[in-house]
């Protein structure tokens, strides 16, 4: 991976926990994701016609989308319980752990292989992701939400593969504008029938009534998201370019710390050593 693409990916991996903890510290973070996809669309299509994209491109990528939509139901309705039940600090390490099942669906069922030092660079990484935020008691003490982190996890590892070969088909806004309009109805059908039964318009659309917030925390993640389209765009190994992301965890610490007031952040240095350590073997190799 280049320099550039790794500056790319450390900016993104900045701006994925502001909005993640955007969405935990609203009153209901099930209906704020539902305002932030809808936001999503709309910067999307802004960009797409302002660049003069062929929104109609991604006819091309069809069944690609169609899995990167899958993955993003997976982990944005996971992400989304996982954050009401649990503790962010305990649980966004395993949410942000895809580089693990991204190598391992790369080399069984796509061909893939990766060198010896970048395997290393990213075992490290998922070391450090661990044990940044690692306490005992505190990440296995909840089955349920650990196996909604997990879950996460694994959207993430689907739309990730997905959106990497997108990337070189169609630019980055067409295709968030259609994963993004697959995901909205889809992600209501779920939390009318899962999470909230029989919810009221009211309730589901609540978050219309203040547009500006989640317009704002809309560019944060789109800005994030973005970053690492390009990068897939520019040629980034999903497996490298998804490593370097997890340097968004040292970022959730001081978020977790300075912001959210969590405990702990001096017995964690070392993690965060070992974690800054694995993205520069990724980078060198």
């Amino acid at each position: 991976m280049t320099l550039f693409l790794a500056l790319l990916v450390l900016l993104s991996a900045f701006l994925h926990p502001l909005w993640v903890t955007l969405v935990k510290r609203d009153q209901q973070p099930e209906t704020a994701f539902l305002g932030l996809c809808f936001a999503l669309i709309v910067i999307a299509l802004v960009h797409a016609l302002v660049a003069g994209y062929d929104i109609m491109a991604a006819v091309d990528v069809w069944p690609l989308i169609l899995w990167s939509w899958a993955g993003q139901m997976l982990y944005g309705t996971a992400l989304v319980i996982t954050l009401r039940r649990g503790d962010l600090s305990a649980y966004y390490p395993i949410i942000r752990s895809s580089p693990l099942p991204i190598v391992v669906i790369g080399v069984v069922f796509l061909g893939e292989s990766y060198d010896i030092l970048t395997l290393a660079g990213i075992a490290a990484v998922l070391a450090g992701a661990f044990f940044l935020q690692y306490r005992p008691g505190v990440k296995f003490d909840d089955p349920m939400t650990l196996m909604f982190a997990v879950i996460a996890m694994a959207g993430t590892a689907i739309y990730s593969i997905a959106d990497s070969r997108i990337m070189q088909v169609i630019p980055p806004p067409v295709m968030m504008i259609w994963v993004q309009v697959l995901f909205f109805p889809a992600y209501v059908l779920v939390l009318s029938r899962v999470e909230v039964p029989r919810p009221s318009l009211r309730y589901l659309f609540s978050w219309a009534r203040r547009p500006f917030r989640y317009l704002a925390i809309g560019l944060v993640c789109y800005g994030s998201y973005y970053l690492i389209l390009f990068a897939y765009q520019m040629g980034g190994d999903v497996a490298a370019v998804t490593s370097v992301r997890q340097a968004s965890i040292p970022f959730s610490v001081l978020i977790g710390g300075l912001w959210l007031k969590e405990q702990g952040m001096g017995r964690r240095l070392w993690a965060s050593v070992l974690l800054a350590a694995g993205i520069v073997v990724i980078v060198v190799a």
